[in-house]
């Protein structure tokens, strides 16, 4: 994630919207793994978070690259926190 961080103003366009895209898919399984733990407010933001960055994607990418940087960097602390807070995360969600 941090690698994808540090490149992302060097890149163009298209790998930037890539990118976002990617970070936008570990934010909302970050949101559902979070409702496992009961964790509704985090969830709630994650999928928040993870909806605008892909809906906005391209806009996003043909915009300054350091706001784009700086969303990446709130997102990559957001999942930081939760992996800190649950390091054993629930591997299978199967409902039986």
């Amino acid at each position: 994630m941090e690698e994808n961080i540090n490149i992302i103003k060097s890149v163009g366009i298209d790998e930037r919207e890539e990118i976002i895209v990617d970070f936008a898919r570990w934010l909302a399984t970050a949101s559902k793994e979070a409702l496992v733990y009961g964790e509704g407010k985090f969830a709630m933001m994650s999928a928040t978070m993870a909806e605008a960055m892909r809906v906005n994607a391209d806009e996003l990418a043909r915009d300054n690259p350091e706001k784009t940087e700086r969303l990446l960097q709130q997102a990559s602390a957001m999942m930081a926190q939760f992996k800190a807070a649950y390091p054993h995360r629930v591997i299978s969600r199967s409902v039986h």
